[in-house]
């Protein structure tokens, strides 16, 4: 039976940027950066209090055929790849936080029927989402 979620992948343009981006700036911790043969590298990061989960830090490449990894350049390019959400306590105050450190912010800090939510873009133009949580039912949305 699948006990959890232990590896995601996000596609950046530099391992290396990338990886400085999510220790250094967002405070998550380097799992693994080993050189796997024929130019491919293994890079993960990871928050230190979900020690269960690896965030795969993957350029465009195999196994992605060329076609497919040209769209996700373009993607990533375009600011139109997904991302990951990220849960914080105060919103607001990670925001401040975050900008003062150079983060790109495409939405500041706005009210959502489940908590307070901004949306920043990591050096490689994923989109992150940082939520506050709250409590919030069905009811809280509006209905068409």
């Amino acid at each position: 039976m699948i006990s959890n979620i232990s590896l995601v992948t996000l596609y950046v343009t530099d391992q290396d940027a990338a990886k400085r981006f999510y220790v250094d700036v967002l405070g998550f911790v380097e799992k693994t950066d080993v050189s796997m043969g024929d130019g491919f590298r293994w890079v993960t990061v990871g928050h230190p209090e979900q020690p269960e989960l690896d965030v795969t830090l993957m350029l465009p490449g195999p196994p992605l055929d060329d076609a497919m990894a040209e769209a996700v350049r373009r993607a990533l390019a375009n600011g139109s790849m997904g991302g990951i959400g990220l849960q914080t306590a105060d919103c607001q105050k990670t925001y401040e936080a975050l900008s003062a450190k150079g983060v790109d912010f495409v939405q500041p800090p706005s009210e959502r029927p489940y908590g307070v939510e901004a949306v920043m873009r990591d050096n490689s133009g994923n989109w992150l989402v940082l939520v506050e949580p709250r409590e919030y039912s069905a009811e809280d949305f509006p209905h068409a």
